[in-house]
């Protein structure tokens, strides 16, 4: 029996590296049965809303969504939709990994970093939210709860443990936000002794991204708040050749979403000139999640070897082709 996963191929340029992907996907044998929504613009544009109820109801009967880039309108009256679904379904994990590959322009040739961010507190809580009537003062309540600290913690000391990792980065700022880096910080420590094969350290969020940029081979597992989790995951793909090659997982207890975490594109939308292999690395993401192990390291081997090879790929890859020839070189070698 096939598993149904809901997909939701976006804005901009999300419909063209979605496609690919589900042609890789098939291609590798997985077997799915696709239930496709609409969310950001383009189901605003189609139903007079960002996130139609029959886009929650899907992700509601599907264990995993696999999700292209959306565009929020900007300005007053539209809420991040990408926060809604967080927060809608309690994705309390967000999971962001970068890894180097072969062939990319970037500055380092070593890199396998895994930041885990708490994906529904803190800064972006919205919590508070005020403007004063004179518009010269603004307001937000940053919160954290135990609940919220020990879950996501937990999730990385789990992680870190089955995946055979062996150091985990604490990150704060409690030596100047005192209540609420600081009850992560202690909630950390406690949960810490619990696994003693995992080396654990703690560091300052600004001389984390200071090292991640002199010498960040030194960084394993990282695992932090909101705000921070934000900031530093996209320092991080920088660091092995920018968002196009760093995926996201939003995980709760019941389901999960795996993204782009790209923005839409919308001047290259429809050229067939952008590089999926941010959201073929969040569908490998999947594919681990739901228990399946041998298609995951398929697609990851052909993919590696389609950019290390510079085949057909796309020009931020160095290359001079388009979505549709890379995702061809990828299937060829599957």
């Amino acid at each position: 029996m096939s598993t149904a996963i809901t997909v939701i191929p976006g804005d901009g340029i999300g419909p063209d590296i979605i496609d690919a992907t589900i042609k890789i996907l098939d291609k590798a044998g997985c077997d799915f049965t696709y239930e496709y929504a609409k969310a950001g613009l383009t189901a605003l544009e189609a139903t007079g809303e960002l996130l139609p109820q029959e886009t929650l109801d899907a992700i509601t009967r599907n264990k995993a969504t696999l999700k292209g880039p959306l565009t929020t309108p900007s300005g007053e009256g539209f809420t991040s939709v990408n926060v809604t679904l967080r927060k809608k379904f309690d994705l309390y994990a967000n999971l962001r990994p970068v890894k180097s590959f072969k062939g990319t322009q970037s500055r380092y040739e070593d890199i396998d970093i895994i930041t885990i961010r708490e994906n529904t507190e803190g800064m972006y809580s919205g919590l508070g939210q005020t403007t004063s009537e004179a518009g010269d003062q603004a307001r937000a309540i940053s919160q954290i709860t135990r609940k919220g600290c020990e879950r996501i913690l937990r999730f990385a000391f789990d992680f870190a443990e089955r995946e055979g990792r062996k150091k985990i980065t604490v990150v704060h700022k409690a030596n100047i936000l005192k209540t609420t880096s600081g009850l992560f910080l202690k909630i950390a420590r406690e949960i810490a002794v619990d696994y003693p094969n995992i080396d654990c350290n703690e560091m300052i969020v600004d001389a984390v991204c200071m090292r991640l940029v002199m010498n960040p081979e030194q960084f394993d597992v990282i695992v932090t708040t909101n705000l921070f989790g934000d900031i530093i995951s996209d320092l991080c793909a920088g660091l092995v050749g920018g968002l196009g090659m760093a995926p996201g997982a939003n995980i709760g207890d019941d389901s999960a979403i795996f993204e782009a975490v790209h923005g839409s594109a919308p001047d290259i939308a429809g050229k067939n000139l952008a590089n999926p292999t941010s959201v073929i690395l969040a569908a490998i993401q999947m594919l681990d999640y739901l228990d399946m192990p041998k298609p995951a390291r398929r697609i990851h081997a052909a993919l590696a070897d389609t950019i290390a090879s510079g085949d057909r790929t796309t020009r931020d890859l160095g290359g001079t082709h388009g979505t549709t020839d890379f995702t061809q070189a990828i299937i060829d070698r599957l």
